[in-house]
């Protein structure tokens, strides 16, 4: 969907109290985009707030404003006072309003202009205007074409390249899938902003506390299983290991995609029991599509290389239905 820029632009011409919301579980992509959009429209005078329905990983905890992010789970009426005052909502990083959970309920029937951001498949979104780019390496990448489009260039700084390339290079596995010259290209301008690419990668990739490099060790001797006739991995996490570890949100990130490393699996799964719901995380390689096998059988979606669903089943059930999935789609 193309952008209405001459309309968005008039829309921003003057003041606004503007919303930007991301998805329950923000990862790199989710705070990339919306802190980067924050910046960038603080400078250019409008009052903004950056909401999400849950509390990010500790590994993003370095990125600029990022603790001035009110999460609905700990600051839920601290962010319906700021959204009784809002006049414009940005979506960005999800295709449907489920995705932020009950801030969405809440915020969906106020008469708000709003303007969706988002590279998911198949968005369901109403907004005024909608930007959605599905073959997008990111969220990120998009909010880089926008001020590029807009003429925004003025407003760069390397607040604003520091958050997109953390986008980026989460979304993309750190540059393993959904990269294009294109991309490479808008990475290499990013890059000419005073950004510290070192920084920026150990920042995201090498501030793991010792409990999660246990539990990373834990899962792969004791809690990791392989399918070779489906060219695939499962690496799975119980209760009581919530339990035993203290599994808080963000440990388990990437955890998946060491089943990658594999010569011969194309599809990692990654199966969470949780107190009331099991969650699955799936990976692939190359041309193997594993959003098809979320949305039919895990309530889920996403993209074609990284995608998620859950189900209110306990862990034994889930597997077996992965087994089921991946025998039917052995040749996807």
């Amino acid at each position: 969907m193309t952008l209405e820029v001459n309309q968005i632009k008039e829309y921003l011409a003057q003041p606004r109290v503007i919303g930007l919301f991301s998805h329950r579980n923000p990862d790199g992509d989710a705070l990339g985009s919306t802190l980067a959009m924050q910046h960038l429209l603080v400078q250019m005078g409008h009052t903004v707030k950056v909401m999400v329905p849950s509390e990010y990983p500790q590994n993003f905890e370095w990125m600029p404003e990022v603790d001035k992010i009110l999460v609905w789970d700990l600051d839920s009426e601290d962010i319906k006072a700021y959204t009784n005052t809002m006049d414009f909502a940005i979506y960005l990083d999800f295709n449907s309003l489920d995705r932020i959970d009950k801030m969405g309920e809440y915020i969906s029937n106020k008469t708000i202009k709003t303007w969706t951001i988002d590279h998911h498949i198949d968005p369901i979104i109403i907004s005024d205007w909608i930007y959605s780019v599905p073959e997008a390496s990111s969220t990120s990448e998009l909010v880089w074409d926008i001020i590029i489009q807009f003429g925004w260039h003025k407003y760069l700084n390397t607040q604003i390249a520091n958050c997109l390339l953390t986008g980026i290079i989460t979304d993309t596995g750190n540059f393993a899938y959904s990269v294009t010259p294109d991309l490479l290209n808008k990475v290499a301008e990013i890059l000419k902003l005073n950004v510290n690419y070192e920084f920026v990668q150990n920042a995201i990739h090498n501030t793991m506390p010792e409990k999660q490099l246990r539990l990373l060790g834990h899962c792969l001797i004791n809690r990791m299983e392989i399918f070779p006739q489906f060219q695939a991995g499962l690496i799975y996490l119980d209760k009581e290991d919530y339990k035993n570890f203290e599994i808080k949100r963000g440990d388990t990130e990437g955890i998946v995609n060491y089943l990658l490393k594999l010569k011969n699996i194309k599809i990692a799964a990654f199966i969470t029991e949780q107190p009331t719901i099991t969650k699955i995380s799936l990976r692939s390689k190359g041309d193997v599509n594993v959003e098809v096998i979320c949305k039919e059988y895990f309530k889920g979606g996403g993209h074609k290389n990284a995608s998620g669903g859950a189900l209110y089943l306990p862990l034994h059930i889930v597997v077996k239905i992965l087994k089921e999935a991946l025998t039917k789609y052995n040749n996807i």
